[in-house]
């Protein structure tokens, strides 16, 4: 159910498109416990522009290799399980993808269930 939107800055190689999708689906996985091939991701690269990332906002020093991952997902999940999902993102970004910590900006976007189409124009998860 979640659908994963990462914008990346131009710089980033496209070899690690993939292994941040990954990433970012492993911990949905693991921390929100998602359906396995429950994978939905667009991936968009910017020229600096087009990407406007805050270098020092609430204190957190960014370079120009930030990225901004926004994930809409049905609502519901607990705030202890939100921040073990963010660090496990911002954790696996840094340790396989080389993205620092600092650079890693996540949003969240919580919808009812039955704002999902997953294909035949059928909400296939809203009640009957």
């Amino acid at each position: 159910m979640p659908l994963i939107r990462i914008d990346v800055p131009a710089t980033l190689p496209t070899e690690s498109w993939r292994q941040a999708v990954e990433v970012v689906y492993e911990a949905l996985l693991s921390e929100f416990r998602v359906p396995e091939h429950d994978l939905f991701a667009v991936v968009t690269s910017h020229e600096p522009l087009g990407l406007q990332i805050d270098r020092s906002y609430l204190g957190v020093a960014r370079s120009e290799n930030a990225v901004i991952i926004q994930i809409t997902l049905n609502a519901g999940r607990d705030v202890a399980l939100k921040r073990a999902f963010y660090a496990a993102v911002a954790d696996g970004l840094e340790d396989r993808v080389g993205i620092k910590k600092s650079d890693v900006m996540i949003s969240l976007v919580e919808v009812p269930p039955e704002n999902w189409s997953f294909g035949d124009g059928i909400a296939q998860y809203a009640p009957e």
